[in-house]
């Protein structure tokens, strides 16, 4: 009996420097204190415990790519308010980390890069056409009127 009431006096004693740890970084780091889907802007919202915000394209976060608007209304901030959940989606994404730009796994994100890298635009043509005029050894033949 001595022993039971050892181990559960250890256990409290664990408990609250557990408690005040976790409030401690409570206060010196921002939680989401709550999240929503903004179907208009095709963006997960964050709502902080520091009074900020930040958002993210819901394409970009791991799981969430092409999800219904129904299944991404349904996020929830987690109790620690260092995550997000989608019960339906079966997705949990680490606050801190989408806020360094981390939206998944090292291959969910070598995936992003790969397909950043791939797009292509006037705006991406012109200036690699543009990059490529002032390289030394490039020869560039400009189309003129003479004949």
């Amino acid at each position: 009996m001595v022993k039971k009431i050892a181990a559960t006096e250890e256990l409290k004693e664990k408990l609250a420097n557990a408690r005040a740890k976790s409030d401690a970084i409570a206060t010196s780091e921002p939680r989401a204190t709550r999240a929503f889907y903004d179907a208009y802007l095709e963006m997960i919202i964050v709502f902080l415990s520091n009074k900020c915000m930040f958002g993210f394209p819901s394409e970009v976060g791991e799981g969430l790519a092409g999800a219904s608007i129904k299944d991404l209304a349904e996020v929830e901030v987690t109790p620690s308010g260092e995550g997000l959940h989608w019960k339906t989606l079966d997705v949990d994404l680490s606050i801190p980390a989408l806020m360094n730009g981390i939206f998944g796994s090292k291959k969910w994100m070598a995936e992003l890069a790969r397909k950043g890298g791939s797009s292509t635009s006037s705006a991406k043509s012109e200036a690699s056409r543009l990059n490529g005029i002032d390289r030394p050894g490039k020869e560039i033949v400009l189309a003129t009127d003479e004949a």
